[in-house]
């Protein structure tokens, strides 16, 4: 079938694609096996939902919605599933037999296999990504074979394929360690910047998942501090608050706001202020997924860095400064979290206490300078681009922000010498196959 694709955010467009549909590992490896024989390049298809083009096809789109089943879940809460199925599903397929995933992103819409390949993550200063939570994986490779993966198998690639951009094979299937169902008390309320900043740490660790949204042209800020607790405390918002709160005011009034911005720019630091003062405290408790993942309406464009969490409050400092001082109104709050640090080579908290400071702009709008100030800013402190998410930097310059950037490359280089996974932009980041950009 001949087909064209986007991605969520409509920056991201391929058309003329060869669209295959397999069912089953075998069946993915039929597909890979006569795409490298004919000379042609696979890409296998997420949800969309990176801004990047990480996942952008050129040739063969290999879809993976017929890949999509729980394959078990076993009495230590391994769970197996085909990799193309989404988190959402994931999420409620865990809830009804008791289990939980330990730690997830704010956006559930991605096949297990993009979430992974992107490096997404949550917040919490002792948890880590959706990457620490795989036990074990299954890699079509670029000759159709077919690679079973864990610490005690093909542990090079194991470690690797974790967060593997998709450029090592396709995810076939992934085995994650899900932890009993828990619930969270959510609590939060209005905060402001200068006091963030002083005491970051002592905010970012005081409770188990906490973020928070600084508003541009003000110094308000949204703190989120999400607390673990068992599921007999489940205290749910009531309906008409949780409509008013999550879908009024976050979706449709922030979506109004972006429109006003968009069409008289000068409204957009009024209107910010407004935004901030329209806060108001709110607590509840519910299950873990209901918390963790916010419903995202208003379409954007991101870019977010991974930056060493000791830096997070300069980082922030001088983006305040520079927002200040430009001309570019900023609609969107700016969105920080934390993460443990980890030890997959190419995850942006790779041997290091994260921090994470992400970037929007409208969907519609060029990011222009404000994201290029913002990508400077972090790279002065070795900030890593998140996969997923826009950015600017190559292969070069990436060699120097992962220490393990050479084993990655020479794993690709063996797996996949003919660049089948590859495209424009995993040559970007990576270095052409066989190029030895970065490699040991």
């Amino acid at each position: 079938m001949t087909g064209a694709w986007r991605n969520w955010a409509g920056n991201q467009r391929a058309g003329g694609l060869t669209v295959v549909s397999p069912a089953g590992t075998d069946g993915i490896a039929e597909q890979v096996r006569a795409a490298a024989a004919a000379g042609r390049r696979v890409t296998a298809l997420g949800s969309g939902h990176s801004f990047s083009g990480i996942g952008r096809p050129e040739d063969v789109a290999l879809a993976l919605d017929r890949h999509a089943r729980l394959l078990g879940v076993d009495d230590d809460g391994r769970v197996t599933v085909q990799a193309g199925m989404p988190l959402h599903r994931l999420n409620a397929t865990l809830a009804a037999r008791g289990w939980a995933l330990t730690n997830l992103g704010d956006i559930d819409r991605q096949t297990v296999a993009g979430a992974l390949s992107t490096g997404t993550h949550g917040t919490g200063a002792r948890h880590g990504g959706l990457s620490t939570q795989v036990r074990a994986l299954e890699l079509v490779t670029a000759d159709g074979g077919v690679l079973r993966c864990s610490p005690a198998e093909h542990p090079d690639v194991f470690s690797a394929a974790r967060v593997g951009l998709g450029a090592l094979g396709v995810l076939s299937t992934v085995t994650l360690q899900a932890v009993p169902a828990f619930a969270l008390r959510a609590e939060e309320g209005p905060a402001r910047l200068p006091d963030l900043l002083t005491s970051f740490d002592e905010v970012m660790t005081s409770t188990d998942h906490v973020e928070f949204y600084w508003f541009p042209h003000t110094d308000r800020c949204l703190l989120k501090r999400n607390t673990r607790v068992p599921l007999e405390q489940v205290a749910p918002l009531g309906r008409a608050r949780a409509l008013w709160d999550d879908e009024v005011l976050s979706n449709a009034g922030f979506a109004a706001v972006v429109a006003a911005g968009r069409r008289v720019p000068a409204l957009v630091p009024p209107l910010a202020r407004f935004s901030a003062g329209a806060l108001s405290a709110r607590t509840h408790t519910d299950l873990s997924p209901r918390v963790f993942v916010s419903r995202r309406r208003v379409r954007f464009r991101e870019m977010e860095y991974a930056v060493p969490r000791e830096a997070a409050p300069a980082v922030l400092a001088e983006l305040r400064r520079v927002v200040d001082a430009g001309d570019q109104p900023v609609p969107f709050p700016v969105e920080v979290r934390v993460a443990a640090a980890d030890d997959v080579p190419l995850s942006t908290a790779s041997g290091r206490d994260t921090a994470y400071v992400a970037v929007h702009v409208p969907a519609r709008r060029e990011p222009g300078a404000y994201f290029a100030a913002f990508e400077e800013i972090a790279g002065a402190v070795g900030g890593r681009p998140h996969w997923g998410k826009l950015h600017g930097l190559d292969a070069a310059a990436l060699a120097g922000r992962y220490p393990r950037f050479g084993e990655f490359t020479a794993l690709r280089a063996r797996l996949d010498p003919a660049g089948v996974f590859a495209n424009a932009h995993l040559d970007r980041v990576l270095g052409p196959v066989g190029a030895g950009v970065g490699q040991a």
